[in-house]
């Protein structure tokens, strides 16, 4: 007969026994046991309007760097012998010089260990003065008023052409390839609109280019049906907007109610982008636009494509002009942390000037000044619906 063991004898086991269960799995549990490692969390703030008139712009900046932060962080990367876990803090400015400093203190205060933005020049310039004063480096993939480094701010830099070479290169092409006679130039007086129309104009008069109307707006205008009148009168081959898109768009509806549809319209990246062509609601004028990105076009460079395909699957119909400069960003932050060895900006920053950082960009690297070293442009169009680069 077999015999079962009784539930009363087991209360009946001597303490000593009991203990000595209890004690061995104790010890298969410590064993066993997987020591946990709490990793350090290495915060990267950025900046720009996604609020606004421009927050087209923002969200893809903001979509670019939280794609390389969450790349970075399937890499399970260890900096310094520390495993770190990256963390996107974004900020709104909304496109205004004021929200852009303040984003700036309270990215201070909140002891990030690195920026990515601001996108306009008229927030990036103010800002950088407050990152300057809290030691803490930054990387501008967007603002490209000549000014920001030229304030001996050691760790500021920028990651694409300044308006030199762009209102440069647009006038060289207004002159030289187009064979433009008259010019007739409009600027919404922000930093960015203003710097790169001062520059278009000063290049097209040395090239022998007639200005023939000089008009201001602003960058919450809508209506230029004025400003286009008195242009009109003047009978210009070309009209140079520096400004952005929002304001670009209606601008070029109105041009075609008012039969300026011969007039090639020229500007910058600001006006550059996808959206253009949903603001412009189908102008005609849209395909007499020619404007400068200061970079290779993404789909020359031997990684853009497959990043353009990776960025659509986890933004869709978001992207615009500037995510990829946010993702490199982002990235030559984190390179110049490894090759430091350390996440403190005091040590790594330092570091920034010696990059070498192989991007989807650019070669990323840096004059002594944070201007980046042989910066691209390319020029864009617009056919059948699509933005087209020229060259």
């Amino acid at each position: 007969m077999k015999m079962t063991q009784s539930p009363t004898l087991n209360k009946l086991l001597p303490l000593s026994a009991v203990l000595a269960l209890g004690l061995s799995s104790l010890q298969v549990q410590a064993q066993t046991a997987v020591p946990t490692v709490v990793p350090t969390v290495v915060r990267i703030g950025h900046v720009g309007p996604v609020s606004g008139p421009q927050a087209h712009y923002g969200r893809d900046n903001e979509n670019g760097a939280r794609m390389a932060v969450e790349e970075l962080n399937a890499q399970g990367l260890s900096i310094g012998g520390k495993k770190v876990k990256f963390e996107l803090v974004a900020e709104d400015d909304a496109a205004d010089p004021k929200q852009g400093t303040a984003a700036a203190q309270k990215l201070c205060d909140a002891k990030v260990h690195g920026v990515v933005g601001h996108l306009n020049s008229g927030t990036t310039i103010p800002a950088a003065k407050v990152y300057n004063q809290c030691g803490l480096p930054m990387v501008s993939p967007s603002a490209t008023n000549p000014e920001l480094t030229t304030l001996g701010y050691k760790q500021v830099f920028r990651l694409l052409a300044n308006d030199n070479a762009l209102g440069a290169g647009l006038a060289q092409h207004a002159a030289h390839t187009l064979k433009l006679k008259k010019i007739a130039i409009i600027d919404d007086r922000t930093a960015y609109g203003k710097g790169v129309a001062d520059v278009f104009a000063k290049t097209a008069k040395e090239l022998g280019l007639e200005v023939v109307s000089q008009q201001y707006t602003n960058d919450k205008a809508v209506d230029f049906m004025a400003i286009l009148t008195a242009i009109k009168n003047k009978k210009p081959d070309g009209i140079f907007f520096g400004g952005m898109d929002p304001q670009a768009g209606p601008m070029l509806r109105q041009m075609q109610n008012l039969g300026l549809t011969k007039a090639y319209v020229f500007g910058g990246d600001g006006i550059c982008t996808d959206k253009l062509m949903e603001l412009s609601s189908g102008a005609k004028t849209l395909g007499n636009v020619v404007c400068a990105v200061g970079g290779a076009s993404l789909d020359k460079l031997p990684a853009g494509q497959a990043w353009r395909a990776k960025y659509e699957t986890r933004f869709p119909k978001q992207f615009q002009v500037y995510s990829p400069y946010t993702y490199d960003a982002t990235m030559v932050l984190v390179d110049a942390m490894k090759r430091a060895s350390s996440t403190d900006p005091k040590v790594y920053g330092p570091k920034l000037v010696e990059a070498a950082y192989q991007g989807v960009t650019a070669k990323v690297m840096f004059e002594s000044n944070g201007e980046l070293k042989n910066p691209a442009m390319t020029l864009y169009t617009y056919k059948d619906g699509k933005k087209v680069a020229l060259n």
